[in-house]
């Protein structure tokens, strides 16, 4: 598909993946979800949060596996997406760019697929996107996360 076609390639693309975007979650925090500057746009941290509830916690190395960590960086990128549509007024078309994912995995200390684990994400991005998915990233592991989820992801987006 062009990126001139209907004004609706990114929510096809979303349809055929089978991929219902939630509502966007409220911060916990003083902060806000999306922040735009210039024609970037900013996305905090998203978690993988689906109906109000953790669907995941725990750590990689000792509750999951990496797979089971894709599928986690999956949501947190599923997230990161409904807010990208509320800050652009439901209008995921604008997206000219997925310019870089951060990710952070709550590992024990000797786990070290990382960027495995981060995949879950960035291959999302690009099966949505398509080549503008195509992202530069960050894979880091700690110790811990908020209410002991195992992944959360924050973006950076090109917009128009």
């Amino acid at each position: 598909m062009d990126n001139n076609n209907t004004g609706h390639r990114v929510t096809t693309r979303l349809a055929e993946l089978g991929i219902d975007l939630p509502s966007p979650v409220a911060p916990a925090a003083n902060y806000v979800p999306t922040r735009r500057t210039g024609n970037l746009l900013h996305v905090s941290g998203q978690v993988p949060h689906v109906d109000g509830k953790d669907a995941f916690t725990g750590r990689l190395g000792d509750t999951y596996d990496v797979e089971q960590g894709q599928a986690a960086a999956r949501l947190c990128a599923i997230n990161i997406i409904a807010q990208v549509k509320a800050a652009l007024d439901g209008d995921l078309d604008r997206v000219t760019g997925v310019v870089r994912l951060g990710g952070f995995v709550n590992a024990t200390p000797d786990f070290t697929r990382h960027p495995q684990v981060l995949n879950g994400a960035s291959d999302l991005m690009v099966a949505v996107f398509g080549d503008a998915g195509r992202h530069a990233r960050a894979a880091v592991g700690v110790s811990s996360l908020p209410r002991g989820v195992p992944v959360e992801v924050d973006a950076i987006f090109e917009v128009s």
